[in-house]
């Protein structure tokens, strides 16, 4: 497959500029995890959600918070805990004595980047409170549906399922996330730097927004007007249709995992600086927008691996 030069999108230099600088910032605060650090943006840019999966004091919360500080976004967080209810995320009615009526106090939801912390330490109940806000970016409580800020954007974090007081995410809620990311431990060099240097709160609290939530809008638009050849997309269906029949993977990808692995692959190349995908973006991605939403046949096989050899078994035309 070869790429074709293609009409430059809509952006900007200066949006250009600032794109980058808002990645140089958030690279500076989460040390050694560039490709990481591209990918949230890429979810960002693609009008998707974040999950971040790792062991506690790997830089989860320290990624998400540095995101927050350097888009612009307004910011709430929210951290899971067994007794958390729906609620407690999304609002409540209260009855009004002086109007005699009921006013609804709109919950942490009600903002442009929602952390949510340790998501799977809530009950199911409570996680399946954020479906709608992710999925339609509405709320709807006592039969008013309520309309959340643009942009809107999810990052959450999780431990891995088998330390104590998790609850698994359901595959419902899996779905909804755009991006599964693992940081996994620094190298060397990183962590040496992350020792001699000032604490992470600290130098997040001294940044300064790089881009406003009219940039975020403004380039998830040039996001969309990226191309994406014919050529492209048989790849990508072809990619899903292995899913369905890779050995161990008891249910495949979806047509909605293909939107969402083409959208995160034009992000991907607008963050490359590019107007056209290339396979090479596709790859890059595929096992952080796949692996999430393969079942495995038995327990012990690793999503991960499933994802891996998908992407090995689909020959680039």
């Amino acid at each position: 497959m070869h790429a074709q030069t293609q009409a430059h999108t809509s952006v900007s230099a200066s949006a250009r500029t600032a794109l980058a600088a808002a990645i140089a910032q958030v690279e500076s605060l989460v040390l050694g995890k560039p490709r990481q650090v591209r990918l949230a943006f890429a979810c960002l840019l693609a009008g998707g959600h974040l999950l971040i999966e790792d062991l506690p004091g790997l830089g989860k919360t320290t990624l998400a918070h540095a995101l927050a500080a350097t888009v612009g976004l307004s910011f709430q967080r929210t951290q899971f805990t067994s007794d958390l209810l729906p609620s407690d995320i999304l609002g409540v009615s209260v009855f009004d004595q002086a109007q005699q009526a009921f006013r609804f106090h709109p919950g942490p939801v009600f903002t442009q980047l929602l952390l949510a912390d340790e998501i799977n330490r809530a009950p199911p109940r409570t996680q399946s409170a954020l479906l709608e806000a992710m999925a339609e970016h509405t709320v709807t409580v006592d039969g008013t549906t309520h309309t959340l800020p643009q942009p809107f954007f999810v990052i959450a974090t999780q431990n891995p399922v088998d330390l104590a007081g998790t609850f698994p995410l359901p595959d419902s809620q899996l779905d909804r996330f755009l991006l599964r990311l693992t940081l996994g431990y620094p190298d060397g060099d990183a962590e040496k730097r992350m020792l001699a240097s000032a604490d992470r709160r600290d130098l997040i609290a001294q940044c300064r927004p790089q881009l406003a939530a009219t940039d975020v809008l403004a380039l998830r638009q040039c996001v969309r007007e990226v191309h994406a050849s014919d050529a492209l997309i048989g790849y990508v269906q072809q990619l899903l249709a292995q899913s369905r029949r890779q050995t161990g993977v008891r249910v495949g990808l979806s047509p909605r995992a293909g939107l969402a692995l083409l959208a995160a692959a034009r992000a991907h190349a607008l963050i490359a600086g590019r107007g056209h995908v290339l396979p090479d973006d596709v790859q890059s991605l595929f096992v952080e927008i796949a692996s999430h939403r393969l079942v495995p046949e038995g327990e012990d096989d690793s999503r991960d691996r499933l994802a891996k050899a998908i992407v090995l078994a689909v020959a680039v035309d």
